[in-house]
């Protein structure tokens, strides 16, 4: 099937970057958030972000108003129902996904399919859920959208393969890579990386390392650009608890238990760089270690 009209559910983080990368590659994009002033700012970001692409030679001036052009937003989200995808990119909660799919069905066109940005929830569960199980899968991109090229695409036990199709179809025309996955708790990447982090966490708990020292061990001794804690607060530190939550929950392997340090950061509500405070500090000009 061609897709055209895609419509995007959350306009945090992960939702404008998507938003961002299909209106650069030529999709009409309606992007939805219950909250005006967060599709403001989104709308704002994009902007800002395209126009730095512009600055770097990677975009001209009039595909950035062409781009933005492409974007609509709404806070009512039975608007999405008619768009040839939809990609649901709220917050992590199984909960609140279902809220979303429940709302739109009703207002859905017959080949409208519809896909999750989830990065560790069963792809299965959600499908069943809908009326259209055979036209729904995971379609999980990486932080942040616009820079990272991988995008995992996750089958649930119904999706067919026209539907695989359609999807692999869009992400080549982003230009990104596509990696097929089964709906396997976490899937590829954060069935790796976020076990990682979490023994990260406990080389911090067990006083095995400070903060710095365990992100400039992984940064020199394995070349990784960005320590585990330093990446834990970039991602948000609740999502990071959420996905290791849903492995130990999913995989019933002890391997998976969540530190007790990382769910103590998270109910003090420090979530990492989007609230100023993680394993760092984010006040000040340069990042501070908090612990």
């Amino acid at each position: 099937m061609e897709i055209n009209r895609i419509g995007v559910v959350g306009a945090g983080q992960m939702g404008n970057g998507i938003a961002h990368v299909m209106a650069v590659a030529g999709y009409d994009v309606l992007l939805n958030d219950i909250n005006a002033e967060a599709l403001d700012a989104a709308v704002a970001r994009i902007d800002k972000n395209i126009a730095r692409q512009v600055s770097k030679g990677a975009l001209s001036p009039e595909e950035h108003s062409k781009a933005m052009a492409r974007i609509t937003t709404t806070v009512d989200l039975p608007e999405l129902g008619q768009a040839d995808l939809i990609i649901e990119a709220a917050t992590e909660r199984e909960d609140v996904k279902h809220k979303i799919f429940e709302t739109l069905l009703p207002h859905l066109a017959d080949h409208t399919i519809l896909t999750s940005n989830t990065s560790s929830i069963s792809i299965t569960r959600l499908a069943a859920a809908t009326d259209r199980p055979e036209r729904f899968m995971g379609f999980h991109f990486m932080n942040p959208v616009p820079i990272m090229q991988l995008v995992e695409l996750i089958r649930g036990i119904a999706t067919d393969q026209e539907t695989y199709e359609a999807c692999l179809g869009v992400v080549n025309k982003l230009n990104k890579t596509a990696a097929s996955a089964e709906d396997f708790p976490a899937f590829i990447v954060n069935r790796i990386l976020m076990p990682m982090i979490n023994e990260a966490v406990y080389t911090l708990y067990e006083g095995v390392g400070s903060v710095h020292s365990i992100d400039q061990s992984l940064k020199l001794g394995a070349n990784h650009p960005m320590g585990p804690l330093e990446l834990a607060d970039f991602i948000g530190l609740d999502t990071c608890l959420a996905i290791m939550n849903v492995l130990h929950d999913g995989l019933a392997d002890t391997k998976y238990r969540p530190c007790p340090l990382l769910t103590k950061y998270v109910e003090a509500g420090w979530h990492g760089r989007k609230v100023g405070r993680g394993f760092y500090d984010y006040s000040g000009d340069v990042p501070v270690p908090t612990r």
